[in-house]
């Protein structure tokens, strides 16, 4: 079950450029696959194929953010052993995640997330794939509102 997280710190915290590939199969061990797996789901089911690495700070570490032209829609910070799943979701995308057929246990951290004036907060941490479907329908509904 995914889990609103916190705890789990990003994998390239102190680094200044960028993950190289084998740094972040390194980071990531065994869930590099479910890495992979949910980027090519983002790409072939949403067209979310532009990807950017971000780091605010070197203490922050890094993320691969995925845009639609210029709108961000999901963030995916490596971990040790998982990564984490950040999206942030305006009003109506809380709604329609709320009446959505999503796994009850996502609906719930959608509505536990914490809000800002950009939107609600919905964070949680990967080690596995039954989640992926999940997140790319989560992603759907931020695209659609």
């Amino acid at each position: 079950m995914p889990e609103q997280s916190t705890t789990n710190p990003d994998a390239f915290i102190g680094k200044l450029d960028p993950p190289t590939a084998n740094e972040l199969t390194a980071a990531l061990g065994a869930a590099r696959v479910h890495w992979d797996q949910l980027l090519a789901r983002l790409a072939a089911d949403l067209n979310l194929v532009v990807q950017e690495w971000n780091s605010y700070s070197p203490k922050a570490g890094w993320a691969l953010r995925l845009k639609m032209k210029k709108r961000n829609i999901v963030y995916l910070s490596p971990c040790l052993g998982g990564f984490i799943v950040t999206f942030v979701l305006g009003d109506r995308a809380v709604q329609a995640a709320r009446q959505s057929t999503l796994p009850r246990r996502i609906v719930k951290l959608v509505e536990e997330g914490k809000r800002y004036p950009e939107g609600t907060a919905v964070r949680f941490t990967v080690t596995g794939g039954k989640d992926i479907p999940a997140i790319v329908k989560l992603a759907g509904i931020k695209l659609q509102y």
